[in-house]
């Protein structure tokens, strides 16, 4: 069995790490926050003092962090993957982060002989914690394939998308349906509000018709009783709504929904909501429509 490492113990890689350890895979970690190792090392993982020092001790190295410029530090800063991975390496970039950076971080990888999979995933903290990811890969294929074993512990759906770069533009294309659902599930609710309907049943009786959606079905109960707290954060959303825009822009396609969803984020952000939920985008529209879930119409 390949002595597997994790660097980023968040809501989602956290969550993943308790997978890897639960189906027996031996797992080393590291964490930028310190003390955010000591639940997996309790857990029988083995603490490292750096990514080098992870990278020494593993033959696949998985990463879950927040952005563009982290993944860059985690692999080339003082201290990084790069300055410890052995040729034969294979890294796994769960993050979601720039296409066209993911692809130039592959080719500085393949310069050691180091392979590299971009492989962010969907399906929020409840997907990360109960191993039911999807994952949507780019990289060549026998790595892919390498990485199976080990992607399994988390993953339920796992998809070989292409090249190295397809993984991270798959993902962005998830995350335009995330939030434009969301967005429809919002002023849905908000309609249903107004109009006197019993929320709860009003989502039963739609969640798993042609209007349903992930977010309905798994945020919509959240929202009618005002629990916004985080599955995925609004500043993580807008972190990655401006990798879309950027891709968008760089290929001349107009994005009129996303474009709109990320302004309402902004509003959001503005009034200091950014560590809410991303299901939160309804308190956007909620001010606009003069409408409170849960609370009077006409407010």
């Amino acid at each position: 069995m390949e002595r597997v490492g994790f660097i980023g113990l968040g809501i989602m890689g956290g969550g993943m790490t308790r997978n890897l350890l639960k189906a027996g895979h031996a797992v080393t970690v590291w964490n930028r926050t310190a003390a955010r190792m000591e639940e997996f090392v309790a857990l029988g993982a083995q603490r490292a003092a750096s990514p080098a020092d992870l990278a020494v001790r593993c033959d696949v190295i998985l990463i879950c962090v927040s952005n563009t410029p982290d993944v860059e530090q985690v692999l080339f800063g003082p201290q990084g993957v790069a300055e410890g991975a052995r040729p034969g390496t294979l890294v796994v970039d769960h993050s979601t982060i720039s296409p066209r950076r993911t692809a130039e971080m592959a080719r500085r990888l393949a310069e050691q002989r180091v392979a590299f999979l971009d492989a962010p995933v969907s399906g929020g903290s409840e997907g990360a914690a109960r191993g039911t990811l999807s994952i949507m890969i780019g990289g060549e294929a026998k790595d892919v394939e390498r990485a199976l074993p080990i992607l399994r512990a988390y993953g339920k759906t796992i998809t070989h998308v292409g090249p190295h770069g397809a993984g991270q533009m798959t993902k962005l294309v998830n995350q335009i349906l995330v939030v434009v659902n969301q967005l429809a599930a919002s002023e849905a609710l908000l309609f249903a509000q107004a109009g006197g309907l019993d929320l709860t049943k009003t989502i039963e009786a739609v969640k798993d018709g042609a209007g349903g959606s992930w977010m309905l079905a798994h945020r919509g109960p959240q929202m009618i009783v005002r629990d916004f707290r985080p599955g995925f954060t609004i500043d993580l959303q807008q972190k990655d709504l401006r990798l879309v825009l950027e891709a968008a822009d760089e290929m001349g396609v107009p994005l009129l929904g996303t474009s709109l969803v990320f302004q309402l984020y902004r509003t959001l952000q503005a009034q200091g909501l950014g560590g809410e939920g991303n299901h939160a985008l309804v308190k956007a529209l909620e001010r606009l429509m003069g409408v409170e879930l849960g609370g009077e119409k006409d407010r």
